[in-house]
């Protein structure tokens, strides 16, 4: 942020002050922020509250066009969110990159009062507004580029607004921005279309951005493979106040195997070209690498894809590619899964760190006996021991952090699963059972029912008479909120 508001060349004139002032020395924020103001004669005061105050802000943007008076107006409005130990926040200083865009994709110049005015803004009140002019049309706006302050961005774009934001935005960031926003859109909608029993739908247009975006060939195939990627299951559920594990696990495999469907052709086609021979590792083959792997993520769940992801696995001269088809069968469900992964646990067997992978997969496989395989596989595969922490942080981790619908499974099951290991890490290793415990400690984020089941487990835990230090803190402190 201090880089986006001072820039480049003030920037370096501080950090050359900086390290001219406390080299050698036990240097603190305070130092770093003075010695930018010093270099760059900007005011930081206001900028100091982003390390004393708490929260991430909300930044509320709408916009307005005046076709006559041929300005473009933009309001912001700042909230964060007042916490226990700071009821009332103060307004901080965040830098917002904007640019705009004509209908033909152009750049439009920022106007004010006859002169041209940076496209950082600087918002320093709780609500501002900016004045454009000489804005001949409506213009289609970039907001956060570069990912300018790390605040949560409130804007009504439109489908339309960000398929176009997609194909024209200047800025990297942007362009994926838009495209995860407009995710998260259909998936909300979804979510609660499944919630009410209606259809799931995902409009044409969305689909056609996605397409554009594949098949764009300005694009380094290594953005490509970034526009394309889903957001994770943890991911979406941090959107809600209560989590709906089972209707975000059923619309994310719903989106997968529409896009296999939908834009099947293009997926196969660039999967097919990107094919590589020989394995280097110069950015060209590993964008092409990372590509073809997310085409295969998809096309894992089309009617060819057990075919490509064996062909894939059995073909692949690198861990990459191997792993690639290893994920791919596992998220699909593939019938290949059981071939592919025995056989890599009988080549792997003997390198723990590689058989990490291999138990990351088993933990977080979406199948109704994953657990029951992971406790098979914590008794009797040889390359497992309770008493390595990446052992079990890759299995049993994997499946409490990374496996969401089944470790939430109704039942309770894997809540009590998460309980006996929590009691046996207590007595031989406390501080990998106070890395693993925080799934249960969100117990308030979902329904009543299975709220009941967690808090039960944290209850148990908590008369245990000898609880570790590392782990009472954290099973207190969750129960007494």
């Amino acid at each position: 942020m201090i880089h986006t508001l001072l820039g480049e060349t003030a920037f370096q004139k501080g950090i050359k002050l900086y390290v001219e002032r406390h080299d050698g020395t036990a240097a603190t924020c305070e130092n770093f922020v003075q010695a930018m103001e010093d270099a760059s004669s900007v005011n930081l005061t206001q900028f100091r509250l982003w390390y004393g105050q708490s929260g991430t802000p909300t930044l509320r943007v709408t916009e307005a066009y005046d076709n006559e008076k041929q300005q473009y107006q933009l309001t912001v409005v700042q909230h964060t969110a007042p916490s226990a130990e700071q009821a009332e926040k103060s307004a901080l200083h965040i830098p917002l990159d904007i640019e705009l865009y004509n209908a033909q994709g152009g750049i439009v110049a920022l106007q004010c009062n006859g002169k041209e005015v940076s496209n950082v803004l600087n918002v320093t009140e709780f609500e501002q507004t900016f004045t454009f002019d000489n804005v001949s049309e409506k213009p289609t706006i970039s907001l956060l580029r570069e990912f300018s302050a790390p605040v949560n961005l409130e804007f009504d774009y439109s489908d339309d607004d960000l398929a176009f934001l997609m194909v024209h935005s200047t800025n990297e960031f942007s362009r994926w921005n838009a495209g995860q926003i407009l995710l998260a859109k259909y998936i909300q909608q979804n979510v609660v279309n499944l919630q009410q029993d209606k259809p799931f739908a995902l409009p044409e247009n969305v689909i056609d951005a996605f397409r554009g975006a594949l098949l764009d060939k300005n694009l380094d195939p290594a953005f490509i493979a970034e526009m394309l990627s889903l957001p994770n299951e943890n991911e979406v559920a941090g959107w809600y106040s209560e989590i709906d594990v089972d209707a975000i696990h059923s619309v994310l495999s719903l989106i997968k195997k529409t896009f296999a469907t939908e834009l099947a052709d293009e997926l196969n086609a660039t999967y097919a070209s990107l094919k590589q021979s020989d394995y280097d590792v110069e950015h060209a083959s590993i964008a092409k690498r990372s590509l073809r792997n997310v085409c295969l993520s998809f096309l894992a769940f089309s009617d060819n894809g057990n075919t490509l992801v064996s062909e894939l696995y059995d073909d692949a001269n690198n861990m990459t590619d191997t792993m690639a088809a290893m994920t791919a069968a596992n998220n699909a469900q593939l019938e290949c899964r059981s071939r592919i992964m025995a056989d890599f646990s009988e080549k792997w067997s003997h390198d723990g760190l590689v058989m990490d992978k291999w138990f990351i997969l088993q933990g977080s496989n979406p199948s109704k006996d994953a657990l029951s395989n992971i406790k098979s596989l914590m008794k009797s595969h040889p390359a497992f021991d309770i008493k390595n922490p990446n052992r079990i942080r890759s299995l049993v981790g994997s499946f409490f952090n990374a496996n969401p619908v089944y470790f939430h499974e109704k039942s309770g099951e894997g809540y009590h699963f998460i309980g006996e290991i929590l009691t046996l890490l207590n007595e031989s290793n406390p501080q990998i059972a106070s890395r693993i415990i925080d799934p249960l400690l969100k117990y308030r984020q979902y329904d009543a029912n299975r709220q009941q089941l967690m808090r039960e487990e944290l209850e148990k835990l908590s008369k245990l008479e000898n609880l570790a230090n590392d782990l009472f803190e954290k099973v207190n402190k969750a129960l007494s909120i």
